[in-house]
């Protein structure tokens, strides 16, 4: 079976397009060796997987050719545990980085820049 197949089946991607993407970005490497979309995935082999998600290092339990439901897809794989506690350390990280609001007004009016020119003064 294809890797990039294995991988939107897997639901690690939403299409598979974005996993061939990411195979020819070096994200996903396969026993240790960068991936081709084409690669073959068989049971047992251990994937190293970059997503937006975070960095996730699965071993291959099962093989599906059709993308279904989410409890489905998660018997496909077996995560480790090194990543699933790297991935729980992220996460607290990112949630302790202070957090900045956006702004999202435009540009200021005039009686904006006005206020703006009292706190320069």
């Amino acid at each position: 079976m294809r890797i990039d197949k294995w991988l939107w089946a897997a639901r690690f991607f939403k299409t598979r397009a974005l996993a061939a993407k990411a195979c020819e970005l070096g994200r996903i490497r396969s026993n240790a060796h960068p991936a081709k979309p084409a690669r073959e995935v068989r049971v047992s082999d251990m994937l190293s997987i970059k997503n937006d998600s975070g960095d996730f290092q699965v071993e291959v339990l099962g093989l599906s050719e059709m993308r279904g439901p989410a409890a489905v897809a998660q018997a496909l794989y077996r995560e480790t545990d090194a990543s699933r506690e790297a991935r729980a350390k992220a996460a607290e990280l990112k949630k302790a980085e202070p957090q900045f609001d956006v702004f999202e007004g435009g540009r200021p009016s005039k009686r904006d820049r006005r206020r703006i020119d009292r706190l320069r003064w």
